[in-house]
């Protein structure tokens, strides 16, 4: 990928879907596999590591976006794929035989509701990776950082605060690492803005927004040819929240220090009440009975968030109402201003004309990030980044790369959510997952080498 990616070309090659897409459901959920739209044409590129020192990777959930991500490892120097786990016999088959054709031997494979502990349990694996349904993701991480395994898993880490939390004491209890893969966190036009924030290009960071706005009703929640209930139809019906967190805030946490030297204090959440889908019954299936049941999901969420430090943070959600993705990114500060929609910024001066925006593309070539040189893969290279940061990671025995306060914070702001909205959009105060180390830990994201 050229490694002077701008906003249009990201647009272009996310048209077909956002990372992170999984089943869910009540209990343990009929299908592991994440039915989400295909990963994008991989891009094979080396990354920097020891290939004398191979890094063995498990893979729990092998849909489409677990075959994206395994596609994206098995093209690195050294890394291995043993085992496979997936209750869809399928996907398993699919999963194995993507190994077989990248030269290496046919991995062990597992199925049934359980045998994903038995994954877990082998002793010839470095880490695991868990790209299984929502329901699936805190269990499955639990198990595997107590089975002494590096863990990498799909957004959201967790659904509940009681989640978050038996993440955070299992990390702290077992000393293993686990990380959620949010890719947004890794994107190349992201990353460049974070190093102008550290260099004072905007000055003292104020206030950002952000935004997962992306039109899901006829894949996530819906059949496109029936109307029936797909794996998110569960959710609309039992839930009000700003229901998928994690890709508006995903870089948001590093541009604003949070975690570091700063933190969330307070939300308050308001949601519309649900039109769009009882509409696009109207228009598709107007006698199916989907279209008159009630759903408690509202059409657009809106969470205001204010920091200890006095900052703000609007968090938007929108997956029911008809329109192309976005993500409307913007960080304000006191010398300046990024707009993702516009690809553009304003500086105090240094830009051209006062008041007037100007493109941001050279400041993204100017200002682009080390790590942009490993991107590779779908989702304009941010998985490739992320990837291989992780194994890196694995194989050197450092952090990884996103910290696990940071995931549980950013998926906490779908309970959270949810709570201030059945209170009339009453102030909730936000767990302090760090138990206070915020005020003292140091940024390390995108920091190394």
């Amino acid at each position: 990928m050229n490694k002077n990616l701008n906003r249009r070309d990201f647009l272009r090659v996310n048209a077909a879907g956002v990372t992170g897409l999984a089943i869910a459901g009540s209990g343990l959920s009929s299908v592991w596999s994440q039915n989400t739209a295909a990963a994008s044409e991989q891009t094979p590129q080396p990354v920097s590591g020891d290939a004398l020192k191979p890094v063995r990777i498990g893979f729990v959930g092998t849909g489409n976006r677990g075959r994206g991500l395994m596609s994206n490892l098995l093209s690195m120097k050294g890394v291995q794929i043993p085992a496979v786990c997936d209750i869809n016999p399928d996907a398993l088959a699919a999963a194995q035989n993507i190994v077989v054709q990248a030269g290496q031997s046919k991995p062990g494979s597992y199925s049934g509701p359980l045998e994903y502990q038995k994954l877990m349990e082998r002793e010839d694996l470095d880490a695991v990776i868990i790209a299984s349904p929502w329901d699936l993701h805190t269990p499955m991480a639990l198990y595997s950082m107590k089975a002494g395994k590096i863990t990498g898993v799909e957004v959201p880490i967790a659904y509940t605060l009681e989640e978050c939390m038996q993440l955070i004491e299992t990390w702290e209890q077992t000393g293993t690492d686990c990380m959620m893969l949010e890719n947004w966190s890794f994107r190349p036009d992201n990353l460049a803005v974070l190093n102008m924030i550290r260099q004072g290009l905007l000055g003292e960071i104020t206030h950002t927004h952000c935004a997962y706005s992306h039109d899901c009703i006829d894949h996530w929640y819906f059949d496109a040819n029936t109307g029936n209930d797909r794996w998110g139809a569960d959710f609309l019906i039992k839930h009000n929240r700003c229901q998928y967190p994690t890709h508006q805030q995903g870089p948001v946490l590093s541009w604003m220090n949070i975690n570091c030297g700063d933190y969330y204090d307070t939300l308050t959440s308001t949601a519309t009440d649900c039109f769009s889908i009882y509409e696009y019954f109207k228009r598709r299936f107007p006698d199916h009975p989907n279209g008159k049941r009630k759903y408690a999901q509202g059409d657009i969420v809106t969470t205001v968030v204010r920091t200890k430090k006095g900052k703000s943070i609007v968090i938007n959600f929108d997956m029911q109402s008809p329109r192309p993705y976005d993500n409307r990114w913007t960080v304000q500060g006191t010398a300046g201003i990024y707009n993702e929609q516009r690809n553009s910024v304003y500086l105090v001066g240094k830009s051209p004309q006062y008041h007037q925006w100007e493109p941001f593309d050279p400041y993204h070539e100017k200002h682009q990030h080390q790590w942009a040189q490993s991107s590779f893969g779908g989702h304009g290279g941010a998985d490739g980044i992320m990837l291989s940061r992780f194994v890196d990671a694995v194989r050197f025995k450092k952090p990884l790369p996103l910290n696990l306060y940071d995931g549980v914070l950013m998926s906490a702001i779908g309970p959270l959510s949810e709570m201030s909205i059945a209170q009339g959009g009453k102030s909730i105060e936000v767990p302090d997952f760090t138990k206070g180390k915020w005020q003292t830990r140091k940024p390390g994201f995108a920091i190394e080498g």
